[in-house]
């Protein structure tokens, strides 16, 4: 019988990848910045708009006793990001910094594929109690370069689409573009890593009989 995955580890490497709330947590205050700013047309309105949402989100996973690790880091995020357009002046660079972050990940991404210390392998092995096991399994190894290209590919096109928008000034076409190929590719890709992973069995180490 051909492993097939388990429920507990889908759910397992969908929460390492941060899962639907914390992509919610960062992506929300994003798309409140960009008709905030549609309406009033107000730099400084937009900016304090999204940060007050990003600080509510936090304090509700406070109050839920939740995980507050993609809460906070969504309000340092969203902080910087609304900052930095107040300081420059300009709307599109409240999306330059995810722009960068996309540069960087796939360029630490490809690299680690090349070198054969995939990500995702150094980020969900021990997720999945496989530690680094997964890299004395030919086929498991592979499964995790498959998955990380997916992910290079992922970063690579918003890049693509993205970035002439900001050159170009079209906020909000990019703010658009930011919302469609945020959480729903992320959450595609994410789905897809599962479906390259699910099919080869996790290299766990064999418990010894006593």
């Amino acid at each position: 019988m051909s492993y097939e995955g388990h429920l507990e580890d889908q759910a397992k490497v969908l929460g390492a990848l941060g899962g639907t709330r914390g992509l919610l947590d960062s992506g929300l205050p994003s798309i409140v910045f960009l008709i905030v700013f549609n309406i009033t047309h107000s730099l400084n309105n937009s900016a304090i708009t999204a940060i007050a949402l990003s600080i509510l989100f936090a304090i509700a996973r406070l109050i839920r006793r939740e995980t507050l690790q993609h809460a906070i880091s969504g309000v340092i995020g969203v902080a910087f990001c609304a900052l930095l357009a107040r300081h420059t002046g300009k709307a599109a660079d409240f999306y330059l910094p995810g722009l960068i972050i996309n540069v960087i990940y796939g360029i630490v991404y490809s690299v680690a594929n090349i070198a054969g210390w995939p990500v995702l392998g150094l980020l969900l092995g021990p997720v999945l109690g496989e530690n680094l096991g997964w890299r004395k399994v030919p086929a498991r190894k592979s499964a995790y370069l498959r998955a990380g290209w997916l992910w290079v590919a992922l970063f690579v096109s918003r890049l693509l689409v993205q970035y002439p928008l900001y050159r170009t000034n079209h906020i909000n076409w990019l703010g658009t573009a930011r919302l469609i190929m945020g959480t729903p590719l992320f959450l595609l890709v994410g789905w897809a890593t599962w479906l390259i992973l699910r099919k080869v069995p996790t290299a766990k180490p064999e418990l010894k009989s006593e």
